[in-house]
């Protein structure tokens, strides 16, 4: 682990001075936490040129990369068709094909890039990989539950082998990465069954009936918390990496498993060279790394933030959401101090964090909303989750207000109270909230507009005409900040004359995303105790700190 641990410091290095204008105050940007190269890595296969090829969902891109010193040779994003990849594979002809989770489509190109085609299976397309004789599957994880084998040209329609109904909606439990056995049956792990499972994938009959009743599913495992990946060495012995950051060895005849070796959390997806050399991903935090026969890890792509959105101060720290983690670090030097694990799948019986998109400051607690988890929580670092809001379409930030949590909903329409939904404000695309405790501001990113909200008259427009806003925060002097997303600027509104400013231009954001919301990965701002600025950059994966000069 301490291989793979990237140091979070802050850089004066990279500074950029905001424009010089009379009678105002200069501003400069440095790069305050620098993150990780991939905002996340997830299904890695081995090309014919001997190059890593690594899905990165988030950076919706694949990556070309080095395997001895993770230099990114190429990449191919959405000019290439890429959307949103979570794994790939290369077919026996050298093809390249992935699979996009979110827009349930499977993809196919050649080694540099040229499109070869595109096939939709259904949401959730996730694991996939070819049999010995060049045979193509795919399951479903997440959005949904399933196994389907495909033509490889991509034209004749999937060949359902396992589906859910109405009555069996999780027949599996998440069938993730898997590898064919000597044997010709399939093998992978159940996600959220805790499993590794072989499957018959010439099985018959009813693709709907009960694949374990009927024999055609065989555990060979059990015992593990998120199984995420399966596939044999050169050597015929299966390995199973465990989300919590433990590797495996099976002996599939008896189902006895090894512990090999204890990694980071959040382990993802893995890949065998023909020489035996292990090669693994990590989700959260981004890495690429060889996993060496001692069971030591090899840094080939450092790890670190991954997708920095929503930001909050409390006193002399500074919180951000990073979708699968909550981040804690020093508000002076950057260094992280804490992080704290939220949950996509959460262990049964429990009411743990959810995946951060976003936070507000609540005294010591954070508010922690999640359009992902269609939810909103009030939560404390030490004592976990105090108030749960689950049900909420999508939830896009969130504060408190007079003492009730309100909630900007762009599935519900605007502002709404958490407690009943109940609408307090319309909004076109709601967008970042900020409060003083008893008055709100609403940002609409369709619209521009800027909202004020205080309860006792009618909302009014306090500023309008603003690119995108999303992240909304008041600083030290009374003015309301707003990231305007669209014109990748940090701006400030004078609440007492509506006048806007421009306080630093040029920050990169996150862009792209895939559907609805338009936020999609939020640019978040936050003021800490001496004035200092965060703001959130997802382009580069970085905090910046803006501070006068």
């Amino acid at each position: 682990m301490a291989v793979l641990f990237l140091p979070f410091s802050c850089s004066d290095d990279d500074t950029t001075p905001a424009p010089e204008e009379d009678n105002e105050v200069n501003y400069v940007s440095t790069v305050f936490v620098q993150g990780a190269p991939l905002k996340g890595a997830n299904g890695i296969d081995i090309g014919a040129d001997g190059n890593l090829y690594v899905a990165s969902v988030n950076s919706q891109e694949i990556f070309v990369m080095d395997k001895n010193d993770g230099t990114i040779i190429n990449r191919f994003g959405p000019q290439n068709g890429v959307l949103g990849p979570d794994d790939l594979v290369f077919g026996p002809d050298g093809t390249l094909y992935w699979t996009d989770i979110l827009t349930g489509f499977v993809g196919r190109m050649t080694a540099d890039g040229q499109q070869l085609g595109y096939q939709e299976v259904a949401p959730g397309v996730n694991p996939i990989t070819f049999s010995p004789d060049g045979r193509l599957f795919v399951a479903l994880d997440f959005l949904g539950d399933g196994l389907y084998e495909l033509d490889p040209n991509l034209v004749e329609a999937p060949r359902p082998i396992i589906i859910s109904t109405e009555t069996n909606p999780f027949p599996l439990g998440f069938l993730n990465a898997f590898d064919f056995g000597e044997d010709g049956r399939l093998y992978g792990p159940l996600f959220a069954a805790g499993l590794v499972i072989s499957v018959d994938v010439d099985r018959t009959g009813d693709p709907a009936s009960d694949p374990f009743a009927d024999g055609s599913v065989q555990v060979v495992a059990g015992g593990f918390t998120n199984p995420a990946s399966a596939k044999f060495d050169p050597d015929g012995i299966l390995t199973v990496l465990d989300q919590t950051g433990e590797v495996f060895k099976i002996d599939i005849a008896t189902g006895e498993k090894t512990l090999f070796t204890t990694l980071d959390p959040a382990l993802d997806n893995m890949v065998f060279d023909s020489d035996g050399s292990l090669y693994m991903t990590n989700a959260d935090e981004g890495w690429v790394a060889e996993i060496l026969a001692n069971g030591q890890a090899r840094n080939i792509s450092p790890g670190g933030l991954i997708l920095p959105m929503g930001l909050a101060v409390i006193g002399e720290s500074l919180y951000e959401a990073d979708l699968f983690n909550l981040r804690q670090f020093n508000g002076s030097s950057g260094q992280q101090e804490n992080m704290y694990k939220g949950y996509l799948v959460p262990p049964p019986g429990t009411t743990p964090l959810i995946l951060p998109m976003n936070i507000s400051a609540d005294g010591n607690n954070l508010i922690v909303s999640s359009w992902f988890s269609a939810g909103v929580q009030v939560w404390n670092p030490q004592n976990g989750v105090l108030e749960n809001f689950p049900g909420l379409p999508v939830p896009i930030d969130a504060v408190r207000v007079n003492g009730d949590i309100v909630v900007s909903d762009y599935g519900l329409g605007g502002v709404v109270y958490a407690s009943d939904n109940s609408l307090i404000k319309e909004l076109t695309a709601a967008s970042g909230l900020a409060t003083d405790g008893e008055t709100l501001w609403a940002a609409d990113r369709s619209t521009g507009e800027i909202w004020k909200l205080d309860f006792d008259s009618e909302p009014t427009v306090v500023a309008s005409g603003l690119e995108n806003p999303e992240g909304l925060a008041l600083d030290n002097e009374g003015g309301l900040l707003v990231v305007e997303s669209g014109a990748s600027r940090l701006s400030r509104i004078d609440l007492s004359t509506g006048e806007v400013t421009v306080i630093m231009e040029d920050l990169e954001f996150f862009t792209g995303g895939l559907g609805e919301p338009p936020t999609w990965g939020f640019d978040g701002v936050a003021v800490g105790p001496s004035g200092d600025i965060y703001v959130s950059g997802g382009g580069p994966n970085v905090i910046y700190r803006i501070y006068k000069e």
